[in-house]
């Protein structure tokens, strides 16, 4: 027992300063059922936090147009314009008379139904604007590849085909109505209209595809719409003298949800994140005032590592962690209405260079993220996020290669979203990251 307690603490002079430990009863799982040992809570273990920003997060297939920006006063300038193809699932006028009757059809106007998905970030108080620009490329993926990204583009018109400026109401109303240029409704209608369009490979032919940008004037919120609900409508009628005009329409739709991305930029000029580097490197927490972040859309993530765990195995001859709760809190004052918090944390696992092996599992193999207790207290110090990582560090305790793996975290729905959050490392004054880990010896 003595030799234990003497190997005990040559561990803790391995870790960084931190609580007393305790001790107490614990009730492990089956491999120790038959026992009743005590479990060693140690919560002094050194926790790294720093920032990476992956090369790029696929943002098609997502089902959500993505438009807007805004000056985050953390992270900096945020834009999202959005790319698609529309296509329809016919190309005639109305035949329900005379095959004459065609000819008697006249162009009235078309318009953009964007319909809200009511996803937002930022303020939505303030007006926003947006344009529709005509692309001058198909849509096309880049050769072996069926994907778009947040960093994916294309070249399109400097001539604004529509221009709203509105004040988002994404829960409030249905939809928006961008009114279209009447010349490039009316250049669609006769193509139609003389069957110079017929099917897909013409119509793409002639309008490759669509984007809508905001107004960087305009710095105020992200709103979301249904890529499956929204749509251009193209209205005509028939003349018919004196009388009232019956009105017609023809609908695009995004058919092809793989035809639209958005993409996602941030400018990080003037802020703590200006020298993030590229993909393979990190950004240390001791260089932005103690802090981690994590953005959506953009690839910026928070990544934790566990340095001195392999140092366990000198605890005891047989030992095992048996539970581990990491606790990320967030920063004071860096959330709000306008910003709030998600109610939960996705979290993966990575390899030096920040690539991905999969996702934090529990014992049992089951997908385990990182829940927000939203618990009010005087001092914010029960708000924050919890991690069940006990397999997890168990796994690198007894890794026999050099090489260790780190915790990625990020915020769900990445690709098709820009909220973000800041985090506190383990030498931040009001907002710091713990660790608790229980180990039994048998």
């Amino acid at each position: 027992m003595h030799k234990f307690i003497l190997i005990l603490l040559l561990v803790f002079t391995l870790f960084s300063c931190g609580t007393d430990t305790d001790t107490g009863e614990f009730t492990v799982g089956s491999d120790y059922l038959a026992l009743s040992n005590k479990v060693i809570m140690i919560d002094t273990v050194t926790v790294e936090m720093s920032t990476i920003n992956f090369d790029s997060l696929v943002t098609s297939s997502t089902s959500r147009i993505l438009v807007g920006n805004y000056d985050d006063p953390i992270f900096g300038k945020v834009k999202s314009n959005s790319y698609f193809q529309v296509s329809s699932s016919i190309y005639t006028l109305n035949s329900s008379g005379s095959d004459t009757d065609a000819v008697n059809y006249v162009f009235d106007s078309i318009s953009m139904i964007l319909k809200y998905d009511k996803y937002y970030y930022g303020d939505t108080t303030k007006v926003q604007t947006f344009d529709i620009h005509r692309l001058l490329q198909k849509i096309k993926a880049n050769t072996g590849e069926s994907d778009f990204y947040n960093n994916s583009a294309f070249n399109y018109s400097p001539e604004s085909l529509g221009k709203m400026s509105f004040i988002p109401r994404p829960t409030q109303k249905d939809s928006i109505n961008i009114k279209m240029n009447d010349e490039f409704g009316e250049a669609l209608f006769q193509k139609i209209k003389k069957r110079e369009v017929t099917d897909l490979d013409s119509f793409t032919e002639y309008l490759k595809g669509l984007v809508l940008v905001p107004e960087t004037s305009n710095s105020s919120s992200v709103i979301g719409f249904s890529a499956g609900k929204s749509k251009i409508r193209l209205y005509y009628s028939k003349y018919k003298g004196d009388a009232d005009q019956i009105s017609y329409f023809l609908d695009f739709t995004i058919i092809d949800i793989t035809k639209q991305f958005n993409s996602i930029s941030l400018d990080k000029t003037g802020t703590l994140l200006q020298n993030l580097p590229i993909s393979s490197s990190n950004l240390s927490s001791s260089l932005t005032n103690n802090q981690g972040f994590i953005q959506s859309g953009t690839g910026v993530a928070c990544r934790v590592e566990f340095p001195n765990i392999k140092q366990f195995k000198n605890i005891s001859t047989n030992g095992a962690i048996v539970n581990a709760e990491l606790f990320v809190k967030p920063i004071n004052n860096s959330y709000s209405d306008k910003y709030p918090l998600a109610d939960s944390l996705a979290v993966y696992v990575g390899d030096n260079l920040n690539r991905i092996s999969g996702t934090l599992v529990n014992s049992a193999g089951t997908t385990v993220y990182g829940i927000l207790n939203k618990k009010s207290d005087e001092f914010n110090e029960n708000l924050g996020y919890t991690i069940p990582i006990g397999a997890f560090l168990q796994k690198e305790m007894l890794k026999q290669a050099d090489s260790r793996s780190s915790l990625i975290l990020t915020l769900p729905s990445i690709s098709k979203s820009v909220n973000r959050i800041v985090l506190g490392n383990q030498k931040h004054i009001d907002n710091k990251i713990q660790l608790k880990i229980y180990y039994i010896s048998y």
